[in-house]
């Protein structure tokens, strides 16, 4: 399933480069619809896309080097608009008979370049610009019929075009907001390069989704695990305009949520959507489940394996619910997400749920066909679907949640005790963020109770022997990295404050300062 309108995607061709997913999300921040693939793609595969237009990644490789990444010449001969990046830009010359040289002369970060002639690409640039690069090579001459469009200290030619063939380059990172004029370069070679137009919208998303959703189902039954967060709780909303009752959320409160996120979902969600749903009350299965167990991937595995049985039988339940004509539930649905097909190796689709999916941990035999109506979009744009499709804000603009919950912020073992815990300096950290006005300014803030750890108090002038808490600020835009929140002392030290007063056996709040890599946004 795509949400891409036709005549197809801007395919970003990925040569390894550490920004391939960021060039994807500019193509997307100018409205037009765009994929990743891999170098290893043929020609022939990338033109069964149909793509509106080709952009070849950056990469860490040279040009020169044994088993280097090349594109294929026949590429540019099939009168789809290309743009090359870094790599991208210097594989393009060579495989057109221009000239790139291992000269030894490197430019990295913040780089000037003058441009000597604006052309389709550089329009309405100024004269001199900085650009943000990474590179070793150069390209010398630009391939016959190229009229070269900026120079720079270590690039003698640092851009290029062939506006007949509607050939582009740039020697530079356009992506990254370290050139400050890189989008205007983008949206350059999109709008009058490619001559596309910026209508892929929110709007065009969800007729595209509702009308594939129903080629998919047909007339089968659907269920949804629905988590109440961002990602489940979209995906619900547009698979029930969809198919309406033939679509039934499964609730699993297996007791690792956060303070209020129950309630929220039956009355909130139900109320904004009228989809139908179904409440399992799971929390002593889940716990009896943990019980003893500290290991985090042994939690994440068991959490999943109980929640798909929890599932398994909600699912038997739906039908036996739906009366003598009731139809068996076919489908199931899943909150994926476009960075988690890349990562997961491209994601061409599978039948069976796999461990990789947003559930850690589900049994290989599952089997209900996946219904992923996100599996497209980034983060931000799930949130702007959300929004059109009258989703609650409280749930749209909510933190991203681990699949496993609590279970995985809890440094030890699961106890409901230890729940309680952290679910009410989870529940304190979240309100002042909220009152400070600091809820879009960060991504995600875990808070984690380190159960195996005691440090020695003073409270009430006597001598206490409690948990730490952790404070996990951090802001990123798509989660593949991530830096700390510099949060506000005033706000931290209230949060701090609160937390070793209002509850029991903590007596220290301590704030983890580490971007990620080479930490990881979760503890476990």
């Amino acid at each position: 399933m795509t949400s891409s309108p036709t005549p197809g995607p801007v395919l970003v061709v990925d040569f390894g480069a550490q920004y391939a997913q960021l060039i994807a999300r500019r193509v997307r921040e100018a409205r037009v619809y765009s994929e990743i693939v891999p170098h290893t793609w043929t020609t022939e595969q990338m033109l069964a896309k149909r793509p509106s237009a080709i952009i070849l990644s950056g990469g860490p490789a040279s040009v020169y080097a044994a088993g280097a990444p090349f594109v294929d010449p026949a590429l540019f001969e099939a009168g789809v608009p290309v743009l090359g990046i870094c790599y991208g830009f210097q594989a393009m010359a060579k495989a057109l008979g221009g000239e790139v040289a291992q000269t030894g002369a490197r430019e990295y970060g913040g780089t000037q370049v003058e441009v000597c002639r604006a052309g389709a690409l550089l329009h309405g640039s100024p004269e001199h610009q900085t650009t943000w690069m990474s590179h070793g090579d150069a390209v010398h001459a630009a391939p016959e019929g190229f009229e070269v469009l900026a120079t720079s200290a270590g690039s003698p030619v640092a851009a290029f075009e062939h506006t007949e063939r509607r050939l582009y380059g740039v020697q530079w990172h356009p992506e990254v907001k370290h050139s400050p004029l890189g989008q205007d370069a983008l949206e350059n070679f999109l709008y009058s390069g490619a001559g596309l137009a910026p209508d892929w919208t929110a709007d065009n998303v969800i007729a595209d989704q509702v009308a594939a959703i129903r080629a998919q189902v047909g007339d089968a039954r659907v269920i949804c695990g629905l988590s109440g967060g961002v990602d489940s709780s979209v995906a619900a909303a547009l698979v029930q305009r969809a198919v309406g009752e033939q679509l039934t959320c499964v609730f699993v409160d297996h007791g690792l949520l956060r303070e209020g996120e129950a309630e929220q979902v039956e009355q909130d969600f139900v109320a904004a959507t009228g989809v139908q749903l179904k409440v399992v009350d799971a929390r002593e299965q889940f716990l009896d489940a943990l019980a003893g167990v500290s290991d985090p991937e042994t939690k994440r595995k068991i959490i999943g394996r109980e929640f798909i049985r929890v599932f398994e039988a909600a699912a038997r339940e739906v039908v036996e619910e739906a009366g003598e004509h009731g139809e068996e539930v076919k489908f199931l649905v899943q909150g994926t997400l476009y960075p988690d097909v890349v990562e997961s190796g491209g994601g061409e689709g599978a039948a069976n749920i796999k461990s990789h999916h947003n559930v850690g941990g589900l049994p290989d035999d599952l089997q209900f066909q996946l219904v992923e109506p996100l599996r497209t979009l980034f983060k931000d744009e799930v949130r702007a679907v959300g929004l059109e499709l009258g989703v609650p804000e409280e749930i749209v603009w909510r933190q991203p949640f681990p699949g496993p919950g609590l279970g995985i912020r809890i440094v030890g073992d699961v106890t409901a005790e230890r729940l309680e815990t952290l679910r009410k300096a989870d529940a304190i950290a979240r309100a002042e963020l909220t009152k400070a006005g600091l809820d879009r300014e960060i991504w995600q803030c875990p808070v984690v109770l380190l159960a195996d750890v005691r440090s020695v108090g003073v409270q009430g002038d006597g001598r206490t022997y409690g948990h730490p808490i952790v404070l996990r600020p951090v802001s990123s835009e798509d989660a593949m990295t991530a830096d700390w929140t510099r949060l506000p002392y005033d706000v931290l030290s209230i949060i701090s404050t609160r937390i070793t007063n209002e509850v029991a056996d903590v007596n220290r709040v301590v704030l983890d300062v580490t971007s990620k890599p080479p930490g990881t946004i979760e503890w476990e």
